[in-house]
């Protein structure tokens, strides 16, 4: 709940959204020494940011492109988030079958050779080609594709990404309140006064500056702050069109630890990957959501077109009877970002650019910051941009950092994520390896203080299966706002994927007793 700090205070940022470019925003400016509030209407990432696993930079089109610079930009970007949280990005070889009928195999090898010198393969293994019919990646395979070609990338856990910026912003001094609707926007003698409500409660925050990251709500904040009238200088965003990904989550279809990148309808890719030790995870769709009122639930068609992506290469057939879960997320793009006919993504357009404009005029002026949902991965140097713009606005602010400063539980030492969990495993020889680094994936550095000095399972408190237990449970709800059982289980962690119906309800149950109550 709001505190009276939190109605007195004139806060120099209010952000407005809970999505990882929201919680990165917050993260960069308290870390500048600039006050924060940051409101979400619902649960940190319960937007975009519930679709829970991606390739990282995404950057390969724009090198087919021939746009050098943004793609330098992205695999740079996917180096510095793998430095920073290496615990949750995490490095992969994906397998490209080869299909002669889509494009000849001497582009393909010579695009990926160019991306090993342009991207610089400092960090990861450069890419080959490979005879699927006597190599070992090629086992799970149909054998139409005797051709291949292996490319090394990483794969970040977007819940956790966007919880981490988070933690950080509020170890920095921002005031993070999710579940927490912003109902109303005014200007007053150069101050935004936004009107909050939380459970059934109303409030007001004063702050100088309004930052728009409310994602798929972007263009309903923007009429809120607005209040009708037309900005008085910029043109303001360019119209959005809103897309729901949807990603299935099936038991393990193949072994190892490479992933698939694989050719989908209309040429738009789809990647299937190890996922959580016993799963694969296949995604992503992209189709139109007109309403943004309307829950992201992936429908039949999109369950389809991703189970016969898969089938048209993997040996192991899968159908609705196979599937796990689905993660489903609502993003907003440009409006004239649709698919070009190639088949990308339209989320592969280039990355938006902060916008800042001056609303009102007079004593009633105050600028706004819309932050347009661009890749994920680059959610940090979009941060860094906007601050960048508005250093003549908070003079007192420090300068960019964000670059070289691991996230929560990211200090591992010489990053080796690996390393770490294997020492935990030792540290801790009389809990269950498993566990352990399940947890490691999660909380990297910080593992140990999540387990609290615990040296047996009893110490953990109650097992709730699918390696949660109570320990956890308790420093979810107090370091990260989990306040509701599908936070946990779907958000923070994907422990309710190796659970029963009744398992989740009885956790549901004891939840709601012993902890939100």
């Amino acid at each position: 709940m709001a505190t009276a700090q939190d109605r007195t205070k004139i806060f120099d940022v209010l952000v407005v959204g809970g999505s990882v470019t929201g919680c990165g925003l917050a993260r960069d400016a308290a870390g500048r020494g600039l006050s924060v509030y940051l409101c979400a209407a619902g649960d940190l990432g319960s937007g975009a940011s519930l679709m829970s696993a991606r390739p990282a930079p995404d950057g390969l089109p724009f090198l087919q492109d021939r746009r050098i610079a943004p793609f330098r930009a992205a695999f740079a970007e996917r180096d510095r988030l793998q430095a920073m949280a290496p615990h949750i990005v995490e490095p992969r070889r994906f397998v490209m079958p080869h299909d002669p009928q889509l494009r000849a195999a001497w582009r393909t090898r010579g695009g990926l050779f160019l991306a090993d010198i342009l991207g610089g393969a400092k960090r990861l293994p450069i890419s080959i080609g490979v005879d699927l019919r006597s190599h070992r990646y090629g086992r799970p395979l149909k054998p139409d594709y005797p051709r291949g070609f292996v490319y090394s990338d990483c794969w970040m856990d977007e819940s956790r990404l966007m919880l981490l910026n988070a933690v950080d912003a509020a170890a920095r001094g921002a005031r993070i309140s999710p579940r927490t609707v912003c109902i109303g926007l005014r200007r007053e003698d150069g101050q935004w006064i936004a009107t909050l409500r939380r459970h059934g409660m109303e409030w007001q925050v004063r702050a100088r500056l309004l930052a728009n990251a409310a994602g798929h709500l972007l263009d309903r904040v923007r009429q809120l702050a607005l209040g009708g009238a037309e900005a008085e200088a910029g043109a303001g965003p360019r119209a959005g069109r809103l897309v729901r990904n949807a990603q299935l989550v099936v038991p393990r279809l193949f072994q190892g630890s490479q992933a698939y990148l694989f050719q989908g309808e209309a040429g738009r890719p789809v990647f299937a990957l190890p996922y959580q030790g016993a799963f694969t995870l296949i995604g992503t769709t992209e189709v139109a959501h007109p309403d943004p009122d309307r829950p992201a639930i992936a429908g039949d068609g999109e369950i389809e077109t991703l189970c016969r992506a898969a089938n048209r290469y993997l040996k192991r057939s899968i159908g609705h009877a196979d599937i796990v879960s689905v993660f489903a997320g609502i993003r907003r793009l440009p409006g004239d970002s649709a698919p070009d006919g190639t088949g990308r993504p339209a989320t592969l357009a280039d990355e938006p650019r902060p916008l800042v404009e001056d609303i009102g005029s007079g004593m009633a002026a105050a600028p706004l910051l819309t932050l347009q949902t661009g890749r994920v991965a680059g959610y940090r140097r979009l941060a860094e941009a906007a601050l960048s713009r508005l250093a003549e606005r908070f003079p007192q602010a420090g300068r960019a950092w964000t670059d070289k400063t691991p996230l929560p539980g990211g200090d591992l030492p010489d990053g080796d994520a690996e390393a770490f969990t294997g020492d935990l495993i030792l540290r801790y020889p009389g809990l269950d390896r498993t566990f352990l680094r399940r947890l490691s994936q999660r909380h990297g550095s910080l593992s140990d203080a999540v387990l609290a000095n615990a040296k047996r399972p009893a110490d953990l408190g109650r097992d709730f299966g699918g390696g949660l237990t109570e320990c956890e449970v308790d420093w979810l709800h107090r370091n990260e706002w989990a306040e509701a059982a599908e936070d946990i289980l779907w958000r923070r962690t994907k422990t309710g994927l190796f659970m029963s119906d009744q398992g989740r309800s009885l956790f549901a149950d004891w939840f709601e007793r012993q902890i939100a109550a």
